[in-house]
């Protein structure tokens, strides 16, 4: 992990947003760059090169993360089922885990998309089983908007509060951006079983 932390590091400081896009997309269509990682370390640059802004990056990472979920969310919506039964297994989804998530879209509506946003791998994924669906386009949008927006942010933010030590900071990224997702998943599940199991007043 630390090898890719480097990687993405050397990217992003060659590339500045464009970098952060690119990876960002690439990391929500499927393909494991480790998305968790890419926001503190665009933040962390920001603050010990100055060449870019921790808000210019989290706007850069939330604009990649929509087009790529976007595209896979076309993908999904084009070839349904049957391709993610033939194609799924190269993005680990299988058609198990399709079923589980269609389950969950059915029952529980558009917050399952808001939420894996915060979840580690479901993340770069989840927007396939989303086409299959064939969600609304508007709240898949809207949601996917909003839930990447308050990661990609976030962690640039943190990020840049730690990254006048960059040297320092890289071995540590995965671990701290991982603690920082984890804390997340735990605040928007609570608040989701809050909304779920909360009574409506009687009068």
């Amino acid at each position: 992990m630390e090898h890719i932390s480097h990687f993405i590091l050397d990217l992003i400081g060659r590339l500045g947003y464009m970098g952060v896009f690119v990876v960002m997309t690439l990391g929500n269509m499927g393909l494991p760059v480790g998305t968790e990682i890419v926001m503190p370390a665009a933040g962390a640059l920001a603050a010990s090169k100055g060449n870019m802004t921790w808000f210019g990056a989290g706007l850069a990472g939330t604009l990649g993360e929509i087009v790529g979920g976007s595209i896979l969310y076309a993908i999904g919506y084009a070839g349904g089922r049957p391709f993610v039964v033939r194609y799924g297994k190269y993005v680990k989804l299988s058609e198990k885990k399709l079923d589980q998530f269609h389950g969950f879209y059915t029952r529980k509506g558009n917050i399952v998309v808001f939420v894996c946003r915060f979840l580690p791998f479901v993340r770069g994924v989840s927007a396939l089983p989303a086409g299959v669906s064939k969600m609304q386009k508007r709240y898949f949008l809207t949601y996917t908007a909003l839930g990447s927006a308050i990661f990609c942010f976030g962690l640039a933010y943190l990020g840049s509060i730690l990254g006048q030590h960059i040297d320092e900071l890289t071995p540590q990224i995965h671990k701290f951006s991982l603690g920082i997702v984890v804390g997340l998943v735990v605040a928007v599940v609570a608040f989701v079983v809050f909304r779920i199991t909360r009574k409506p007043n009687v009068a």
